[in-house]
């Protein structure tokens, strides 16, 4: 059986939005290496439809890029399930629409991969995961930065405690924290 992770990047104060995300994203050799070594191990990821919109409208574009073309290549050519009630199939980017509903298919999606099914970004889908309980570990990478706008990542999802799993720091500032699930909140988010 898979597992299903969530990876979002965020500042310091847990914001995970920006007019332009490279005003606090702060991309590095070493925690990019690190995050690409995630994404070639990934089975696939699962998107909601603003993300798969967003991302498919800009790493198609960047394969010949010197710093992100390795990460192109691997983002473009993995399986994509895209959770939407507004898109209709056949969707482009090597990516499929989920049918019905969200816990049965993501278990099922679940039960066909063996690796790790990515959930990039932290809107409505992240939170609906989570309070399903359907969210096996959360990988947070955290920027050096307070941002005082947009919203923060989990607003509003609930209380679930998590436990650390695994750290690193780069040189750059960048942390990543890796969590799941507490083994006393397996069945997901309380409020």
């Amino acid at each position: 059986m898979g597992r299903l992770v969530i990876n979002n990047a965020m500042t310091v104060n847990g914001a995970f939005e920006a007019p332009s995300p490279d005003e606090w994203l702060v991309l590095d050799p070493d925690s990019n290496t690190v995050s690409l070594e995630q994404f070639l191990v990934a089975d696939a990821m699962l998107l909601g439809r603003k993300t798969y919109e967003g991302l498919a409208a800009v790493w198609p574009q960047l394969v010949d890029d010197p710093m992100l073309g390795t990460f192109a290549d691997r983002l473009n050519s993995m399986p994509k399930y895209v959770a939407s009630r507004t898109l209709h199939a056949p969707l482009a980017w090597n990516a499929t629409l989920l049918e019905g509903d969200l816990a049965e298919s993501v278990t099922a999606l679940k039960d066909r991969h063996d690796g790790t099914l990515v959930v990039s970004g932290a809107g409505e889908l992240a939170h609906a995961l989570t309070t399903q309980g359907l969210v096996d570990e959360f990988w947070f990478w955290v920027s050096p930065y307070l941002w005082p706008k947009g919203p923060r990542i989990f607003d509003g999802a609930g209380t679930l405690r998590l436990e650390l799993i695994g750290s690193t720091t780069f040189r750059s500032g960048v942390l990543r924290l890796a969590y799941r699930p507490a083994p006393d909140q397996q069945d997901g988010a309380t409020s």
